[in-house]
């Protein structure tokens, strides 16, 4: 199966049943999207296929060939690397468990809306769970890069 993460090809062999998240952590190698409730509930493992956000614990393998997979490691090599320092900034992560799927999350909405107002930067994140409830620095911190136009 022909995969493309992060704008690298992967060629490997899966199960096509496997969810994402687990080629990415256990077979490729990478960690940073997290395994939260695996049921797609909780956001910890959102990453990007055509710049959607999906929850990669319970989407098999087999629907993401041939699209282009954006994981939070891709983040930090591409224009979007404003939104993370924005993040460090306004010292939104407490725990941090949960933050690169926050971020996967608040990158694929300015990706499809460079200027959100406050409600939809609201419902695009809603899907999030953050047990440590850094809710207004993550509302601050898309707010200073919106402001800017950084992304």
């Amino acid at each position: 199966m022909m995969l493309t993460i992060n704008n690298k090809q992967y060629n490997q062999d899966f199960d096509s049943d496997m969810p994402i998240l687990w080629a990415l952590r256990d077979v490729l190698g990478l960690t940073g999207t997290k395994y939260g409730c695996g049921i797609g509930q909780c956001g910890a493992c959102t990453i990007l296929i055509d710049d959607r956000p999906v929850r990669s614990c319970s989407l098999p393998i087999k629907f993401a060939e041939g699209k282009k997979i954006l994981t939070i490691e891709g983040m930090e090599e591409s224009p979007y690397h404003s939104l993370q320092e924005a993040w460090v900034k306004e010292q939104v992560p407490q725990c941090g468990y949960c933050q690169s799927g926050q971020l996967m999350s608040a990158l694929a909405l300015l990706k499809a809306n460079p200027n959100p107002t406050e409600s939809e930067i609201l419902e695009a994140m809603q899907g999030n769970i953050c047990r440590c409830g850094t809710y207004p620095r993550i509302l601050k911190a898309l707010n200073s890069v919106i402001e800017k136009s950084e992304v």
